[in-house]
């Protein structure tokens, strides 16, 4: 009987997840997520033809990321009516030194990544609790984590590194960029839409509630806007982006802010949401006239901008920008006032293309080619699983 692979992306009050064929082409069976968890519990699952197979809700009680999993669990066995699950897939954001790949995980495994929650404490906690919950209530099913870092560990030793005394380097403190799940697939589904082109000089731009970028060649990361954590490089929804140190300093000194108090600043109040007091949901600030809105939009934009600049010169040049995560694929403002910001290394939009927002959306006589593609990180997880498990996941 052919069975199925599933992912599951865990965040803070939400966990995504899917459902594939364990094929080679890893179809999709079943997409849903459960969010609200701690607030307003809701699962919602829609099929491969976006049909809604299961809705419910729970009171919030009681309701964490492990009663989560477990209905993520049992609404899943329900679905695949007795396809045998071969493994599942896990997005964890950060692999440390030594996960430069795919790795089927067990307690040991588990207890060295949770090691690495301090360096993403808005990700790796929750990332990590579905795993233990699936290896107390079906420790038979195989469990492979795919990380965001991996994807960035071929960097140049230089690119990896901060100006601080050795020492530090060799305890980990270094550059590993995130995102790297959603840059790996956009990296392979160029080289489908356009093997020349993905061979080139090609910057990449996730923008969400997260955000960075990453300049590419010939498919691999060169450099990345996010370094030992993912709170540096771009402005982000809640998160501050890249600060000078002594911004830190001068909180501690003066303000007497603790490590709590400035970690809650530089990952939850900051951002789109900080600088604009109203929301970190770019919607929002786009349909509102108050002028900070305006104001956190543009300092994204400008962040984005000017953090592009630096990859071009990594890059030593470009021919091609890629958007993609929420706001870069769905929001087409954004993408016009970023590549207005671009016209010096003669980036050009085509109106028209970038209103529709897929695919090749520059002029045609753009010297750098622009393009939109939906990133797909759970189906990338999927295929990871199934080759990291093998012929046999037992």
């Amino acid at each position: 009987m052919s069975g199925c692979v599933a992912v599951i992306n865990a965040g803070s009050s939400s966990i995504k997840f899917a459902i594939f064929s364990d094929s080679d082409d890893n179809d999709l069976i079943y997409r849903g997520q459960l969010e609200g968890i701690g607030v307003s519990p809701r699962l919602i699952v829609r099929d491969a033809d976006n049909k809604t197979e299961v809705e419910r809700t729970w009171p919030a009680s009681g309701f964490d990321h492990g009663a989560a999993t477990r209905e993520i669990l049992d609404t899943g066995v329900r679905l695949v009516s007795g396809k045998p699950v071969r493994g599942i897939g896990h997005r964890v954001v950060h692999g440390g030194v030594r996960f430069a790949a795919p790795v089927r995980l067990d307690l040991d495994v588990l207890e060295e990544l949770a090691r690495l929650n301090q360096l993403a404490p808005l990700h790796q906690p929750h990332n990590l609790s579905p795993i233990r919950a699936i290896l107390e209530a079906a420790p038979h099913i195989p469990q492979v984590a795919c990380f965001d870092t991996a994807f960035h560990r071929g960097q140049p030793d230089i690119a990896q590194s901060f100006a601080l005394p050795r020492r530090f380097k060799d305890a980990g403190v270094r550059r590993y960029g995130f995102h790297g799940l959603s840059y790996e697939y956009l990296a392979s589904r160029l080289r489908t839409l356009d093997p020349d082109l993905a061979s080139k000089r090609v910057i990449m731009a996730h923008l969400g509630n997260g955000a960075s970028l990453c300049a590419t060649k010939l498919g691999q990361s060169v450099a990345s806007t996010m370094g030992f954590t993912a709170v540096d490089g771009l402005m982000m929804g809640t998160r501050s982006g890249a600060l000078d140190p002594g911004v830190i300093l001068y909180l501690m000194q003066e303000h007497q802010m603790d490590a709590p108090a400035i970690e809650a600043l530089l990952y939850r109040e900051s951002g789109l949401l900080g600088v604009s007091g109203l929301s970190s949901d770019m919607r929002a600030l786009r349909t509102s006239s108050d002028p900070r809105a305006r104001e956190a939009i543009d300092l994204f934009v400008y962040r984005i901008v000017r953090e592009t600049g630096s990859l071009v010169a990594a890059l030593d040049g470009i021919d091609a920008i890629v958007f993609s995560g929420g706001i870069g694929e769905n929001d087409a403002a954004t993408r016009r006032d970023v590549i207005d910001g671009c016209r010096w290394m003669g980036a050009l939009l085509d109106p028209a293309l970038n209103a529709i927002g897929d695919g090749c959306v520059s002029a045609a006589t753009s010297r750098v080619a622009v393009w939109v593609i939906p990133t797909d990180e759970e189906r990338l997880i999927a295929s990871h699983t199934v080759r990291a498990l093998g012929s046999n996941p037992a």
